[in-house]
């Protein structure tokens, strides 16, 4: 739409006097700015006095109140597995441990209801901490009732099983290769990326060492022909790197570069353990990457030792944000974990120039765009791209005095002053409220839910505080 045109335009909800955060190539931020959308697309940006002249709005948003921004992409989070046992696992215990010991065994008492609120809990508290979209860290069992969760809360997001064909889910023999494959290719056939798809799925692979060569290069020809991403982990830890040079005679990357699986329609997560031949090679096949820093502080992957995220964003890869799951990040706020990406290596590297707030913000909304291949869509507010924005409340104390809004974004706030939230052009989150279910009555299932998986497992409840 052009703002200038006579014939005033008919859209849906205008906010005006407002501060925008556009995100737009300049970066322009718009003092007394202005956002239209019609349906689920933004149709004008602006200075409100031009922006109210050409439209006519059947609701309007008094916007002094707020900072306007796109909503924020979180590159890789386990919605299922871990959100209903959020830290039941100590945090004082190995990796290893961690995973093998606590983590993986309780994904097998989750039932298909279980999994349906998990998705859910996790979707509630991105939206109301300003995340409007998601790739997920994979599905563990019941693809079909995470997505009609995430349909009816009303969240974006990339969805996919937790696939694997050389080591076991919980309770359950290994996939063969065939049908490790069938379950990718299922689940993209009921829920493929077409355009304007909210939820769809891509094939998400576990990674690290428990796939097959074969899996490899299927999952990779499949996101290919689907017009779909392709995600899965490697590296948090020394482990993968050394059982790659010692099986394969190759570093991780190295060798998937070999098969074909890296490029643009490629986010990895972690990342952690590489060297700078891979970080060439991330930047060479413009592969993107998922750091999740509060997991790598919390599991002591030793990020701030070795960790070469610096150099992957000076190669010009594309590193995106994510908070990972509840038993290794704990939160699912993506502000926090912004704030984290912006100060850790700003200490490790004794430099005040790394990740400054203006590139830390871009990496939480346009480099998670542009790895989950939406680049076009979301990450930014502009006209014509889908109407995913965040009304951050400035009428709170860690946003008063508003000086430098990037400043403010990454280190003063956080996801308790979102306001509300829009995704595909639909209020979900209003007045710190969703408007999509009963969150009183949510949160009691949830908890009930989180009872019944940990008492199923059998395991301990362990805490240093004595409860009495």
């Amino acid at each position: 739409m052009n703002p200038s045109q006579s014939v005033p335009v008919s859209v849906d909800t205008l906010i005006v006097h407002t501060l925008v955060v556009t995100m737009n190539a300049e970066r322009h931020v718009i003092r007394d700015g202005a956002v239209a959308i019609k349906g689920d697309r933004i149709v004008a940006v602006g200075k409100s006095d031009v922006v109210e002249a050409s439209v006519t709005a059947r609701e309007v948003i008094d916007g002094r109140r707020f900072v306007v921004t796109p909503g924020l992409v979180n590159s890789h989070i386990h919605i299922t597995g871990e959100p209903l046992t959020r830290g039941f696992v100590p945090d004082n215990i190995p990796f290893d441990e961690a995973v093998w010991k606590w983590v993986s065994p309780l994904h097998f008492f989750y039932t298909e209801e279980d999994e349906r609120i998990s998705a859910q809990l996790a979707a509630l508290e991105m939206m109301k901490s300003g995340t409007t979209c998601f790739l997920e860290g994979g599905t563990i069992n019941h693809i079909d009732a995470v997505v009609d969760g995430l349909n009816e809360i009303g969240i974006r997001g990339r969805v996919g099983a937790r696939v694997s064909d050389l080591s076991n889910k919980p309770g359950n023999p290994a996939e063969s290769t065939d049908a490790a494959i069938k379950i990718l290719v299922d689940e993209m056939d009921r829920y493929p990326c077409a355009d304007g798809a909210r939820v769809a799925a891509w094939p998400i692979l576990i990674g690290h060492t428990i796939c097959s060569d074969d899996l490899w290069r299927a999952a990779k020809q499949l996101s290919l022909e689907r017009n779909a991403g392709f995600s899965f982990h490697m590296s948090p830890v020394a482990f993968d790197p050394e059982w790659f040079l010692a099986n394969r005679g190759r570093r991780p990357l190295e060798h998937l570069n070999d098969l074909g699986v890296l490029g643009e329609n490629v986010i990895i997560t972690h990342l952690v353990h590489v060297n700078d031949a891979e970080v060439s090679l991330l930047a060479q096949t413009r592969t993107s990457v998922s750091h999740c820093p509060t997991t790598a502080l919390k599991v002591a992957y030793g990020v701030t030792q070795i960790g070469l995220f610096p150099e992957m964003a000076d190669q010009g890869v594309n590193v995106a944000i994510g908070t990972d799951g509840n038993n290794a990040s704990n939160y699912s706020d993506l502000m926090r974990a912004t704030y984290l990406v912006a100060g850790l290596f700003k200490d490790a590297r004794r430099s005040s120039k790394i990740f400054p707030a203006e590139q830390a913000y871009a990496m939480a909304t346009l480099n998670g765009a542009k790895g989950l291949m939406l680049q076009d869509q979301i990450g930014s507010l502009e006209p014509g791209k889908k109407a995913d924005l965040v009304l951050h409340d400035t009428d709170r104390p860690e946003w008063r005095p508003l000086l430098n809004v990037a400043n403010q974004l990454v280190w003063s706030a956080d996801g308790r002053g979102v306001h509300s939230v829009f995704v595909d052009g639909v209020r979900v989150i209003d007045n710190y409220r969703c408007t999509t279910i009963d969150e009183e009555q949510f949160y009691r299932t949830a908890q009930e839910a989180a009872h019944g998986i940990t008492e199923r497992s059998g395991l301990p409840h362990i805490s240093q505080w004595p409860t009495i």
